[in-house]
């Protein structure tokens, strides 16, 4: 870590891994999320890093029920990756307080677009489902389908980061999101929608274990500061996303990495 941050000015820190994972491999994702986080925080220290930005999720809010979310909100995660998190933003604020270290949380709310990961537990629910039309198969809903997200397009979260690099966020603790939610349900009606050629059909599995009921961001502190002057279209973020795994598929089977279980048995 200390090589890869010496000279270097600005930290985005994003790595880490995911809230399925956390479900069967808990301590690992404590050890990656919240001591790795410790770890690169300590070298910005060292090496100077001028600012430093924890990228966080809006999974530290779990069972909130105060909407739409605010960042001064509760915070209470219900997965060990929720906490991990969390511990992230705990750490970066304790290492601004202490050492002086010019330091921002961002939480980023339900990123979705191209390339994102839909592969092993990994995997997410737009990626995912689309490979499974892709090749035939209905996409799974786990539980009624009433649980809810907030979704921003992969493209706005890199504008939105990269503009941190010459500006500072509003707040040391941010959200960043649409403030748009969709119910499960009806983001995978709208995917067979904009797949009409592959006759897909919704299929129904028993609820995950310690999925948040529900995602809606407050983002007026956010949407304040301008930096966007229009967010993307969901339908055609949607398209653009499937078109790019359309793509892909030409290249490799992309089936061979779908992994569609209940957290607890991945």
């Amino acid at each position: 870590v200390d090589s890869a941050i010496g000279n270097v000015d600005i930290v985005f820190h994003l790595a880490c891994l995911g809230v399925r994972h956390s479900i069967h491999s808990p301590f690992e994702n404590h050890r990656v999320n919240a001591e790795g986080s410790l770890n690169v925080l300590e070298s910005a220290v060292k090496s100077g890093v001028k600012k430093f930005l924890y990228i966080s999720t809006s999974e530290i809010y779990g069972k909130t029920d105060s909407f739409p979310i605010m960042e001064t909100d509760t915070v209470a995660p219900i997965t060990v990756y929720g906490s991990s998190k969390l511990a992230g933003e705990n750490y970066t604020h304790s290492y601004r307080e202490c050492y002086g270290l010019d330091a921002y949380v961002l939480r980023i709310f339900n990123n979705y677009g191209p390339r994102a990961h839909y592969e092993g537990d990994c995997g997410e629910v737009i990626p995912r489902s689309i490979v499974k039309i892709l090749y035939g198969s209905n996409p799974i809903i786990f539980g009624d389908g009433e649980v809810t997200r907030d979704f921003f397009y992969v493209k706005d979260t890199a504008e939105v980061l990269a503009s941190f690099v010459k500006r500072v966020p509003v707040e040391r603790t941010l959200n960043i999101g649409l403030g748009v939610e969709h119910t499960i349900k009806e983001l995978l009606e709208k995917i067979i929608c904009l797949m009409p050629e592959y006759d897909a059909l919704l299929e129904f599995a028993e609820a995950r274990p310690a999925d948040v009921p529900r995602l809606w961001v407050d983002n007026s502190k956010f949407a304040s500061m301008g930096i966007l002057s229009e967010y993307m279209d969901f339908d055609q973020g949607l398209k653009e996303t499937i078109e790019f795994y359309k793509e892909l598929s030409g290249h490799k089977n992309l089936m061979d990495e779908v992994v569609e279980k209940n957290w607890l048995s991945i």
